[in-house]
């Protein structure tokens, strides 16, 4: 792809609810008991604890984080191609923010709209 070229971008199915730990129990409870949310197989093995729930078409995680004060919203944006996505952001002046949570050596990396909502930008997931 020629970078000069915008990519293109498609909402993905992850939704990552980051809770402070004295609400993470009754938000856990809310989605499972009280909507009755299908409670999915959590493939996080590492970090901090972490249920998921189906949300329609997406997947919903809800992640226990201590240091957070409030409840954040982060979502998922899919391209085929990563390296351009990066240098499209980068020449768009979207701030990265790499540093708020590891990833796990693919090209994936986080970016942060003018709102200050967390996006992870990925590629589309295989399944």
């Amino acid at each position: 792809m020629n970078h000069r070229e915008r990519p293109s971008y498609a909402g993905g199915r992850n939704i990552a609810m980051k809770v402070p730990p004295h609400q993470w129990t009754a938000t856990v409870a809310f989605y499972r008991d009280t909507l009755g949310l299908r409670e999915l197989d959590n493939p996080f093995t590492s970090g901090p604890p972490s249920a998921g729930f189906a949300f329609g078409p997406n997947r919903l995680w809800i992640d226990r984080v201590p240091g957070v004060s409030q409840a954040e919203l982060w979502l998922q944006v899919t391209t085929a191609d990563t390296a351009a996505a990066a240098d499209h952001l980068a020449t768009a002046g979207v701030a990265r923010c790499d540093e708020i949570e590891p990833l796990d050596g693919d090209s994936a990396f986080w970016i942060s709209s003018p709102a200050a909502v967390v996006h992870l930008v990925s590629e589309p997931d295989a399944d």
